[in-house]
């Protein structure tokens, strides 16, 4: 029988990864309530994020925080090319069109970076230091402390950007309506490479703050990527705050899994944990139960 200690032990390993997938989860919602696409490249941001913050690190010699806000700004950039390159040229296609694109956004992606940075894993040193915090009998990395620092700090972020900025509500107003917020003067097609750019950016930022504690590689993204999906369907399609609270009670249930069973259940449990509300609740947890996105 486990002790407390090692409970609270998962608990805090699984929150710290499930915090990246309510990152990614975060990722999926902004461009699927301003376009209804699911984005299946939003797992290839994630990674792109930690592989460029490795390379930036090492090729450039530049410090640590350099080279990370690099790589974030780099991912944004590429958010906002696929948009304009891919999505925008082909935008009075059909949903299940623009999400097929979306697939080959991803192959390319991984691809791409498969073959400039090779396919070995890499690792980005933590942020502050390697030497665990002891805390009611459990060892708490000082990386665990930034992402769960990030994670809250990017949800107050877009929390305060939809309610005060003009730009957040024009993007709530595309989510509810995008016919009538064109109506009202809101440019839609900006709106949307907006939301491709912050989901690059939420999905790049849980790519650097995981990287020092599970490594990367060219890879990573499709696990990531489909976790964050399952995260968004737990907490939630289109509900923000449901993404975020979704990933972490994913990581949680992962990290129990795979401490009290086995951890070749570890993966598994994501998909049984989908699988399982979409029949039960396909709205997920923290969604309405109508068609209604918010």
């Amino acid at each position: 029988m486990p002790s407390s200690a090692q409970i609270l032990q998962y608990f805090i390993s699984g929150a710290t990864v499930g915090s990246t997938y309510g990152l990614a989860a975060l990722g999926f919602t902004m461009i699927y309530n301003t376009t209804e696409i699911i984005n299946l490249a939003q797992g290839e941001f994630v990674m792109l994020g930690g592989m460029l913050a490795v390379f930036v690190l090492r090729w450039a010699s530049v410090p640590l925080p350099v080279a990370v806000v690099t790589a974030v700004l780099a991912v944004t950039a590429i958010g906002v090319l696929i948009d304009r390159l891919t999505i925008r040229p082909v935008r009075n296609q059909s949903v299940i069109t623009l999400i097929i694109i979306t697939i080959g956004i991803s192959i390319l992606l991984r691809g791409g970076t498969m073959l400039l940075f090779g396919k070995d894993t890499f690792s980005l040193p933590s942020f502050s230091g390697g030497t665990p915090l002891l805390f009611a009998g459990t060892a708490i990395l000082p990386q665990t402390l930034w992402v769960m620092s990030i994670t809250a700090l990017t949800l107050a972020a877009m929390k305060l950007f939809f309610d005060r900025t003009i730009m957040g509500k024009a993007m709530l107003a595309c989510s509810f309506d995008a016919s009538a917020a064109s109506l009202m003067g809101i440019n839609v097609a900006t709106m949307v490479t907006l939301s491709f750019a912050l989901s690059a950016l939420v999905g790049a930022l849980g790519g650097v703050i995981l990287a020092p504690i599970t490594l990367t590689a060219y890879d990573v993204g499709i696990l990531l990527g489909l976790k964050g999906f399952a995260a968004c369907i737990l907490g939630g399609l289109g509900n923000p705050f449901g993404a975020v609270a979704g990933g972490v009670l994913l990581g949680v249930l992962e990290s129990l899994a795979a401490g009290l069973l086995s951890s070749g259940y570890k993966d598994a449990v994501a998909f049984i944990i989908l699988l399982l509300l979409l029949f039960v609740r396909p709205s997920g947890l923290f969604g309405k139960k109508g068609a209604q996105r918010v």
